[in-house]
C-alpha cells in the first residue's frame, strides 16, 4: 500500500517511517523541509519512499500528491511544551493542527482516486486534567485551552468522512522514547539529582512509542476501525511512580522534585502538559482488539534505555 504522512520527519513520524519500510510499503513524506526529509530519509536506505514539500497551512500543488495513495496518516502539529505559551506561539499550536488538516482533507476531496483512511492525530489533552477523575472515549472534552484545541482538531478531520474515507482519530497520551518524554528526564537523573516534576501526585497517562506506532499500523490494516481511540497504555501511573521506576531502571535515586515555579518560568502556560495530568483508559482502542507489547511502565522504560 502507499501511505502519506505529515509530520514524517518528528519524533513518532520517524518511528513510523521505519516501521513502513521494513514492511515494504511505498511512502509518501510531506514536509516543511525538503532538505531536513533528504537528509533524514535518503534515497540510498529508503528507495520505496518519496518526499514533497508543501506548506501545511496553505493550498497548493503538493495536493495532488494525495491522488492514489492508499492511506494517509496526520501527524502534523507544532511542539505544545516546547516553549512559552505567548499568544502567537497558542496560535501556532492551534492552526499547525486545525489549518493543516482542514488543508489535508481538501486535498483528499480534490483526489481522483481518494485513499480508503485517514489516520488523524489528537490528543488526550481533550479530556482536561484531573488528580480523580478517570476518561476514556466516551468522556466530555475539557474546557482549557488544549481541550479546545483537540476539539478543532479533530472537526477538521471530520468532513472527511463525508467523501467516503474511512476516520481514525488517535487521542495520543505522552509518548515515551529515546528522544521523547524520556531524554528530557535523564540528565537529572543521571547527576543523583532525580525526581518528580511539581506533586508528583499528578496522573501520567503514557505510551510507549512502537505501541502508538503499532497502533497506527492496527488502525490502517483494520477496516471496522471507525471513530476515536484513546493512544495510551491501559496502565497510566501518577508522576511519582513513573519517576520511581526510572530511578530504579538507571540505578539512581528519586528524592529531588523539580519544583512547579521553576516549570512554570520555562513553559508559561505551557507548564499545564507536566504539572497537571489526566487518567486515561484505552477502552474502545482494547476493544479493537489491540495487543501492547509495553502496557507496564517500568518495562517500557527499560526497553527505551536499553536500546
Amino acid at each position: 500500500m502507499k501511505v502519506a504522512i505529515t509530520g514524517a520527519t518528528g519524533f513518532v513520524g520517524t518511528r513510523l517511517v521505519e516501521r513502513l519500510h521494513l514492511e515494504g510499503e511505498q511512502i509518501l513524506v510531506l514536509t516543511r523541509n525538503l532538505e531536513k526529509g533528504k537528509l533524514i530519509f535518503p534515497n540510498s536506505a529508503y528507495p520505496n519512499l518519496e518526499i514533497i514539500a508543501y506548506q501545511p497551512k496553505k493550498s497548493g500543488p503538493w495536493q495532488k500528491s494525495i491522488d492514489g495513495c492508499d492511506c494517509v496518516v496526520n501527524l502534523a502539529g507544532a511542539g505544545i511544551a516546547d516553549e512559552r505559551w505567548s499568544a502567537s506561539r497558542k496560535q501556532e499550536i492551534m492552526d499547525s493542527r486545525k489549518v493543516t488538516t482542514e488543508k489535508l482533507v481538501e486535498a483528499v476531496a480534490q483526489a481522483n482516486s481518494k485513499p480508503s483512511v485517514l489516520v488523524s492525530a489528537s490528543a488526550i489533552g481533550y479530556y482536561g486534567t484531573s488528580e480523580t477523575a478517570t476518561f476514556d472515549e466516551q468522556s466530555n472534552s475539557g474546557d482549557d485551552f488544549l481541550a479546545e484545541v483537540c476539539r478543532e482538531w479533530e472537526a477538521a478531520a471530520k468532513p472527511v468522512q463525508d467523501l467516503g474515507v474511512r476516520l481514525v482519530i488517535l487521542r495520543i497520551g505522552i509518548v515515551l522514547g529515546m528522544g521523547g518524554t524520556v531524554s528530557k528526564m535523564l540528565t537529572p537523573f543521571k547527576l543523583f539529582a532525580g525526581g518528580p516534576i511539581g506533586s508528583g501526585r499528578q496522573w501520567f497517562s503514557w505510551v510507549h512509542i512502537d505501541d502508538l506506532v503499532g497502533l497506527i499500523f492496527h488502525s490502517l490494516r483494520h477496516p471496522e476501525m471507525q471513530g476515536t481511540f484513546n493512544a495510551t497504555t491501559p496502565n497510566p501511573v501518577r508522576m511519582e511512580e513513573l519517576c520511581q521506576d526510572l530511578g530504579a531502571v538507571l540505578n539512581r535515586p528519586s528524592w529531588l522534585p523539580v519544583p512547579d515555579f521553576a516549570i512554570e518560568l520555562l513553559l508559561g502556560d505551557g507548564a499545564v502538559v507536566v504539572l497537571e495530568g489526566q487518567k486515561v483508559l484505552p477502552k474502545q482502542t482494547q476493544a479493537s482488539g489491540f495487543e501492547y507489547q509495553y502496557p507496564i511502565v517500568k518495562p517500557a522504560l527499560k526497553n527505551i534505555l536499553d536500546s
